[in-house]
């Protein structure tokens, strides 16, 4: 039987990100909230946070969503609301910030992608410790994800289907960002196994 985290401390969190973005949505906020590098470079230094939380359309949305979701299933147990709410807005800034500094050709971005694949490297950092090798396979597949794109580029069908281009850099930088959040996990881990 699954033994999924439905204790309301850790299905409240997940919930609520999935809230915030709809709402964003329903408003239509993008024009107010989205990364746009020539506003951010006027003053308007928000977006680089705002910019996660916030949508190409619904399609986009969707499939973030059951990103979330897909986490929480994995690792939704492993946080409680005040760390998840941490991890969520040091990656958000995190990712805004490297979209801003690494990738200047990138004037428009929206989206929790690059954010989730921070949080999903985290969750499999936290496997690890707790001694499940799952954490080692989903760690490495993540990294072989993004090193594909890397070198095949964004995926196409992706693309079409969220009206955008898939920013491929942001999820190496969230995925950078999810690894460099895991080290104190890892370092006490080690620690203690010695």
């Amino acid at each position: 039987m699954l033994n999924l985290p439905f204790q309301p401390r850790y299905l409240l969190p997940p919930l609520f990100l999935m809230l915030f973005s709809t709402i964003f949505a329903a408003f239509d906020l993008n024009n107010l909230l989205e990364f746009n590098r020539n506003l951010v470079e006027q003053g308007e230094v928000w977006r680089i946070f705002t910019s996660q939380f916030v949508h190409a359309n619904w399609a986009h949305l969707s499939l973030n969503c059951s990103g979330i979701f897909l986490i929480w299933l994995l690792h939704g147990e492993y946080t409680t609301p005040s760390r998840y709410t941490a991890n969520i807005c040091l990656l958000a800034l995190w990712c805004g910030l490297g979209v801003y500094w690494f990738c200047p050709s990138i004037h428009i971005y929206t989206g929790l992608s690059a954010l989730l694949h921070g949080v999903i490297i985290w969750g499999a950092v936290k496997d690890v410790t707790l001694g499940l090798k799952s954490g080692y396979l989903l760690f490495i597949g993540v990294w072989i994800k993004i090193a594909f794109e890397q070198f095949s580029g964004p995926n196409a069908d992706i693309g079409k289907l969220i009206n955008s281009t898939v920013a491929i850099d942001a999820h190496l930088i969230g995925a950078v960002g999810g690894t460099l959040l895991g080290i104190p996990l890892a370092i006490k881990y080690l620690k203690n196994s010695d």
